[in-house]
Formats: structure tokens, C-alpha cells, sequence
């Protein structure tokens, strides 16, 4: 059974609203959690100072009574401190939730008129191939932008080859810590300089590891994949000039048929899911920011706190105390006896309470990291467009059983994103023309020579170039070259570093 674009998007989105209730949900738990253990410390200092009361003399038992009240007065206003940070921090994760929220539904009401004005263009589509069969620079035009599409995607694939075999293949020159020696400093090249016995010595080494023959080769590594990655990165603008070219011979075709201000339509409409889409970006960036922050003060993280209930922990477990515990320990007393039981009992919950956190603690680290990975993936699915209508995935397990494996762990985020890619397929009905308007091209000319009736593609990635590769496609944004995901982030919460290497040695 088939799921369309924007089923498949809503139920991504319900995922990542549970991910975002639980996570809230543990925290809540940990803090109440920390607050218990707080109380248990509080009610331990009480029951310490009525066994004092009945086994010290009076001057001992107004010092260890002081002792214990700082303590307690210290844990006690951190502890209100830190409740209120939990309840600011817990009120701005609900004002972005809602935020998100609000922008979702935004976004889904600009699709659906982008949807609407879509088939309005389809009403105009025997008008429309009309005038585009009467441009004779369309043909050609649109031939060298497939072509060039052709272009960018082999320089693109050779590129992330060559960046492939410098992780693999440069691997062992990497792990080899003489080698690495001589070509961080440059040994070999004009960059190269030290004194006479240096490099008597470095030459020693490189005669030792056959560094001469071996530095060209890594050079050669490390250099090939930026000057490939510069080649594709020039061959992507040329094919998105050429797209734009077209483009233009398009929106000339669709105003001279009358669909000009529903161009415009789609054009606003698309333009207001690009803002929207990047202020969902930044709202969720602000949500993992706060997260991370309830994360922390959930789990007691936070530096004055943890001084706190340290300085309350160490004042109860004092020496002159614990010989106090001992003593009443070692003597039989019913009133002694009782106060004991009681303080053991209290232990025993302190302890119970930070075996059950430390499960809940490693799920919240989990459930980040899935929610991170399923924002990703979600912006890679809007951003490829297939939340459109006419978008259609032919395996429903993808948001059912699958969806599940990878929320468990079982299926990497990389392949659940791929699993996605492959079962998308384009509906009948989508135009195999217009800059975004009708989706991807699929390579075919949509214009038979004869001039009648438009061609709507059965599927715009069934085969062939297809338009929206890795220069174009999405809302607002290129498409993700390779398996990897795009979605740019920002602030110390999950800055992504690209993977680019050093080169070493003058190159």
C-alpha cells in the first residue's frame, strides 16, 4: 500500500513530537528525582540531629547541629534556584514547541496552495506546450541543460570517490607517526627547514620509511578530491545557469498562456515555505539548545547545584558523624535503634533513586540523538520536495514497522533515509516542466513534434537525468549530494564539521 507526500511528512512529524514528549517527560522525572534525593538529604540531617541530641553532650551537638544547618540552608537555595531554572527552562521548550507547531501547519497551508495553483497549470497545459513548441531555442536549450545536469553529476560522483579513497586509502599514511613527522613539517618540499643535525636525522627517517616515494602519493590524495570538489562545485553553477535559462523560456511559455499570475501564486507560495522552512530550522536549533539545557539541570548538572547537594552530602557524612552512626550502631537502645532503621531506610531510596536514573539518563541521550537524526531526515524530505501531493512512497512500512527499527536503533539514519529515497516515486500528473512548478524533470522531451496535448510524467525519477540533482531541487535549497544529510545547524549543539583533511608539507 502506497503512502502520499504529505502522509509520509505528517507521520515524521508525529515521531518527532513523541520523541519531544518524551524527552520532556524524563526530564521531568529526573528533576522530580533530584528534588527526592534532595528531600531524603534533608530528612537525613533531621534524624542525624535527634540522634545527637540523644548521645552527645551540648557543645557537640550545637556544632554538628551547625554544620548540618549550613548545609541544609545552602542545598536549600540552590535547590529553589534550580527549580525555577527547570520551570523557565520547561516554559520556553512549550513556547517553541508551539512555535514549531504553528509553523508546520503554516507551512502545510502554503503547500496546499501551491498544490491548487499546480493544477491550475494543468488545466492551461495544451495552451502552454502551444507556446513552447513555438520557441525554437527551447529544444536545444533544454538538451545542454541536461546535459550539463549529466555533467555535474559525474564531476559530483567522481568527486565524492576521490574523497573516499583519501579517507581510506590515506588511512595508512595517516597511522604511520613517522611519516606523519616529516610531512607536517614539510620535509621534502621548499617549506621544509631546520638545522644541519635535524636534517641529518629527518633524512635518516625518510630513507628508513621510504618517504620520498611515498609523500607524492599522499599528496596526490589529498589534493585530488579539492581540486574535483572545485571542478563540480563549477560544473553545478553551470547547470543551474542553464536551469534558470530554461526556466525563463518556461515562465515566458506559461504568461503567454494566460498563467501568469498563477506563476506568481506558486512562485510567493514557494517563497513562503523557504522562510518557513528556515525558521523551522532555527526554532528546532533553539528547542535542541533548551533541551539540552533541561537535560542538564534535569540530571543535576548543573555546577552550583551539584556544589550544594556535594557540600550537604559531605556535611552528613562528616567523621565526628559517622562515629556518631557507629556508636549508636554497636549500642541497643529502642530510640536508637528506630533513628538507625530510619536513616539506613533513607539510604537504601538515595541509592534505589540513582540506579533508576541512570537508565533514564542514557534513554534521554538516545532519544537526542534520534530526534537529531529524524530532524535531518525530515528537512532532507521537504527539502527534495517529496511532501508534495503528487509525491507517492510505494512501501507504507517506511512510517509503520521501519519507522520503529529506526527510532529503536536498529536501522542507521543514513539507511532509513535511503530506504525513503527508493520507494519515492512521482504521480501521475506531474509536469515534467517549469523551474519547480511541476517538480523534476525526467530527462524526456515533453514537447512531441506534432505539438499536442502536454506530457505529464508518469515518474520524474524513473530514469535518465533528472532535473533537481545535485544542483537543484527543493524549496530553497541544493539537493544532498551522496547518502550524508544537509541540514545546516548551528550553535555548540550540533555544529556540523565537514570532513575536509588537512594537507600537510607545502601542498
Amino acid at each position: 500500500m502506497s503512502i502520499s507526500g504529505p502522509e509520509a511528512l505528517s507521520s515524521l512529524e508525529e515521531a518527532l513530537r513523541d520523541i519531544r514528549r518524551e524527552e520532556d517527560e524524563i526530564s521531568k522525572r529526573l528533576a522530580r528525582s533530584a528534588e527526592r534525593i534532595a528531600k531524603f538529604r534533608e530528612n537525613e540531617g533531621e534524624l542525624l540531629r535527634q540522634l545527637a541530641m540523644v548521645r552527645l553532650d551540648p557543645a557537640t551537638q550545637a556544632q554538628l547541629d551547625k554544620t548540618i544547618s549550613q548545609a541544609e540552608a545552602q542545598a536549600r537555595d540552590m535547590i529553589k534556584r534550580h527549580a525555577g531554572e527547570l520551570a523557565s527552562t520547561e516554559d520556553a521548550l512549550k513556547t517553541l514547541d508551539a512555535a514549531i507547531a504553528q509553523l508546520t501547519q503554516d507551512r502545510a497551508a502554503a503547500l496546499a496552495v501551491v498544490d491548487k495553483r499546480q493544477a491550475e497549470l494543468k488545466a492551461l497545459s495544451a495552451k502552454i506546450a502551444t507556446a513552447i513548441a513555438k520557441d525554437p531555442a527551447y529544444a536545444q536549450k533544454r538538451k545542454e541543460a541536461s546535459d550539463l545536469q549529466a555533467v555535474a553529476a559525474e564531476s559530483l560522483r567522481k568527486t565524492q570517490q576521490a574523497e573516499a579513497d583519501r579517507e581510506q586509502k590515506g588511512r595508512p599514511y595517516r597511522d604511520d607517526p613517522l611519516f606523519m613527522y616529516l610531512w607536517n613539517r614539510g620535509y621534502g618540499t621548499r617549506n621544509y627547514q631546520s638545522n644541519n643535525l635535524f636534517r641529518w636525522l629527518d633524512g635518516k627517517v625518510a630513507a628508513l620509511i621510504g618517504f620520498n616515494g611515498a609523500r607524492p602519493n599522499f599528496a596526490m590524495l589529498n589534493e585530488l578530491p579539492l581540486r574535483l570538489r572545485e571542478h563540480a562545485e563549477r560544473q553545478a553553477a553551470n547547470a543551474a545557469a542553464a536551469e534558470k535559462e530554461v526556466d525563463d523560456l518556461e515562465n515566458r511559455a506559461i504568461d503567454a498562456a494566460g498563467g501568469q499570475p498563477v506563476r506568481e501564486a506558486i512562485e510567493k507560495a514557494q517563497t513562503s515555505i523557504a522562510e518557513i522552512d528556515g525558521k523551522i530550522v532555527a526554532a528546532e536549533d533553539d528547542r535542541d539548545e533548551r533541551a539540552k539545557a533541561m537535560r542538564q539541570l534535569a540530571q543535576g548538572s548543573d555546577p552550583a547545584f551539584e556544589r550544594a547537594i556535594s557540600a550537604f552530602a559531605e556535611g552528613l557524612g562528616r567523621e565526628d558523624i559517622q562515629s556518631l552512626l557507629a556508636e549508636a550502631r554497636r549500642t541497643a537502645t529502642a530510640q536508637d535503634d528506630a533513628i538507625i532503621a530510619q536513616i539506613d531506610d533513607i539510604r537504601v531510596r538515595v541509592r534505589e533513586e540513582d540506579a533508576e536514573t541512570a537508565d533514564q539518563k542514557e534513554r534521554l541521550k538516545t532519544l537526542a540523538t534520534r530526534r537529531r537524526e529524524l530532524e535531518d531526515i525530515s528537512y532532507e524530505f521537504k527539502k527534495q520536495r517529496y511532501d508534495d501531493p503528487r509525491s507517492t512512497f510505494r512501501e507504507d512500512k517506511l512510517v509503520g514497522d521501519l519507522l520503529n527499527d529506526f527510532l529503536r536503533g536498529g536501522i542507521a539514519a543514513a539507511t532509513y533515509w535511503d530506504l525513503w529515497r527508493r520507494s519515492q516515486n512521482w504521480s501521475s500528473g506531474t509536469s515534467d516542466w517549469g523551474g519547480g512548478y511541476g517538480l523534476p524533470r525526467n530527462g524526456r522531451n515533453p514537447w512531441p513534434d506534432s505539438g499536442g496535448g502536454f506530457n505529464w510524467p508518469d515518474n520524474s525519477f524513473g530514469g535518465g537525468s533528472s532535473r533537481g540533482g545535485s544542483s537543484g531541487g527543493g524549496w530553497g535549497g541544493g539537493s544532498s549530494g551522496g547518502g550524508g544529510f544537509s541540514r545546516p545547524r548551528t550553535g555548540s549543539a550540533g555544529t556540523r564539521k565537514t570532513g575536509g583533511f588537512k594537507t600537510g608539507g607545502g601542498f
